[in-house]
């Protein structure tokens, strides 16, 4: 397990299982009745990854985007993309101030620690490309410099999968910088019932247990510090392999996840792990997020994919015993 600074460690503050295990429940009242989503949100959080909500309109995406910057700890912003957005929108620009007579870089939202960006596939390819640098390398290059974004810089991008009119598709470039792609869906009857009864769509959860959860030093960088110590066996990771391997193989030559994917989606299974309270990763931890992971990766109609992966895991023999979960 990666070591904590002592600040971590003092008697009084809480474990990273017990933190972890304070924020699932703090976000899972965040949104209403949706437990998989919300803990699917938490894990791409913990694992430093990007994430993708792939749904339509009205279902929370914004309230989940909120919560999640609440949990960062960090300044959240959104960015509606239409057809006219243009990159400097995003990343932010100079602009020669007369006065001093100096040019002066005025940032743009990309610079939250959390950004929405919301129903990205009506940006233009030039300006969802300003959204790859960042993504990828957590920094901005305005004028051929370079602006760092704050270190746990995190993007919940939306789109509707129900519309195409006036839409450009994603580039594999940057869907590869996603870490999971998840759908919140419709809510439960009694869950819809409820919000009518309250007359709200959204909670208010009080914000102390989340401020426990990160107090003292144990704030997100040592959260994800941990996640990245999950245990990962050797036969455990070759399980995982051997499945990205068999997905390849069903879809043809230089498709399926690479080996950046599989790098995804280890740690995905580490902070499913450490959110299911365990410091070691099962195989059922590399099976429960292999949708979300590889959704993101090949481009399939559902019911194709869902039939693929099902046979990949059935193709592949699940490791049993000390090492193997």
């Amino acid at each position: 397990m990666t070591p904590f600074s002592s600040a971590v460690a003092a008697p009084d503050s809480l474990s990273p299982l017990e933190a972890i295990g304070l924020a699932r429940g703090w976000l899972r009242t965040a949104l209403r009745g949706k437990d998989e989503a919300c803990d699917l949100a938490l894990a791409c959080l913990l694992a430093g990854g990007h994430l993708l909500i792939e749904d339509a309109p009205g279902l929370g995406k914004t309230t989940l985007a909120k919560a999640l910057a609440v949990l960062a700890g960090g300044t959240f912003a959104r960015v509606q993309c239409t057809p006219d957005l243009l990159p400097t929108d995003v990343t932010g620009f100079t602009l020669y101030n007369q006065q001093t007579r100096q040019f002066e870089f005025h940032r743009g939202p990309v610079f939250a620690d959390v950004l929405l960006a919301d129903e990205i596939n009506r940006a233009t390819p030039r300006t969802q490309s300003a959204l790859l640098e960042a993504m990828a390398e957590r920094q901005v290059t305005i004028d051929g410099q370079p602006h760092p974004l704050p270190g746990h810089f995190f993007v919940v991008a939306t789109q509707n999968p129900l519309e195409h009119l006036g839409t450009y598709p994603l580039p594999e470039a940057q869907l590869d910088r996603f870490a999971v792609r998840l759908r919140i869906g419709y809510p439960a009857r009694g869950d819809e019932v409820e919000l009518l009864r309250t007359g709200r769509t959204e909670s208010r959860p009080e914000t102390s247990a989340v401020d426990r959860a990160v107090q003292p030093g144990m704030e997100l960088g040592a959260l994800q510090r941990f996640v990245a110590g999950v245990g990962v066996s050797d036969r455990v990771a070759a399980y995982l392999v051997d499945l990205g391997r068999e997905v390849r193989r069903r879809l043809g030559e230089n498709r399926g996840p690479s080996p950046r994917g599989l790098l995804v989606w280890q740690r995905v299974a580490q902070a499913w792990s450490a959110i299911d309270g365990r410091e070691h990763v099962t195989p059922d931890d590399v099976r429960h997020v292999a949708a979300p992971v590889l959704g993101v990766r090949i481009d399939l109609p559902v019911k194709d994919f869902d039939d693929l992966l099902a046979a990949a895991l059935a193709a592949i023999t699940v490791p049993v015993g000390r090492n193997g979960g």
